[in-house]
């Protein structure tokens, strides 16, 4: 009798929008060992973002739904849906997955004690990334639960740094606290685009125009702080000149209701949603 072929899938992404998709993005685009094959990894979504469609053209497995027989081979599951559905989706993963795979959520507001309840002494780790890593610059913070061990947390890292930086937090809190900053915090850089862009339109430029000055002055900007060693508060003295046209915007910016307000307050709101998510307050 012939040998059944030992099926080569080792990874689950359990979630394929916009954050799932961005980490499936840098599996396969990672450099070295952080690179998973596409026949490596097995999709699960019932309705998967672009990013999926593609790389099922590659070869990534997809399926509706996890079974025992799909999940035989899996190391890790990495949950990337959406926090509401997890009690629906959590239990039935926990019956197909080998007792030993490691669990890596990214979902908002669920926090460790309440994954351990559906997955049992499986290690898991919890973390939030951000969507810069569909082209490897995002940044990861992650923090793991009891049943741990070094062997998982590098094997998460090394998965995790295919979408970019990795850092480590102590608490749960300070997860949330990820959530409200970095989680979210493209949505509003990208906002700020958006906003110098109305501004200038508002001035009197053209459309078209308005736009490319905001968006490569963002682009430029980010590219800058990236490549300097030097603080951002250096950087923005820098352009700064004492009676400037700049300094007259800072000083709207800068005011006490600025700029420095509205982000507290709006990355409060952020925080505060998170915890709201995981039912804590």
């Amino acid at each position: 009798m012939a040998k059944e072929k030992l099926s080569t899938t080792t990874h689950a992404l359990i979630g394929a929008g916009h954050m799932g998709g961005a980490l499936l993005n840098g599996w396969l685009s990672a450099k070295g060992a952080a690179r998973l094959d596409p026949s490596q990894i097995l999709v699960i979504d019932p309705s998967p973002g672009e990013a999926a469609t593609n790389a099922f053209k590659l070869g990534t497995k997809f399926a509706k739904s996890l079974t025992r027989g799909s999940a035989s081979g899996i190391q890790l599951c990495l949950l990337a849906i959406k926090p509401q559905l997890f009690a629906k989706v959590g239990p039935d993963l926990a019956k197909a997955l080998p007792r030993d795979a490691l669990i890596v959520s990214i979902m908002a507001g669920i926090s460790i004690d309440e994954l351990i309840d559906v997955f049992s002494t499986r290690p898991i780790i919890r973390c939030m990334p951000n969507t810069p890593g569909a082209i490897g610059q995002g940044i990861t913070a992650f923090m793991t639960g009891p049943d741990v061990t070094a062997k998982h947390v590098k094997m998460a890292e090394l998965r995790l740094k295919a979408a970019g930086e990795v850092v480590r937090v102590d608490n749960e809190r300070q997860i949330d606290m990820v959530t409200a900053l970095s989680g979210s915090g493209p949505a509003y850089v990208f906002y700020l685009a958006e906003a110098m862009k109305a501004a200038g339109i508002k001035l009197g430029l053209p459309e078209d125009l308005a736009k490319a000055l905001a968006r490569q002055t963002v682009i430029g900007s980010g590219a800058m702080l990236a490549a300097s060693s030097e603080s951002a508060a250096s950087l923005r003295e820098a352009v700064t000149s004492p009676g400037g046209t700049t300094e007259a915007a800072l000083e709207i910016l800068m005011a006490d209701d600025g700029l420095v307000k509205l982000m507290r307050n709006a990355i409060t709101k952020a925080y505060d949603r998170s915890r709201e998510l995981g039912g804590k307050k």
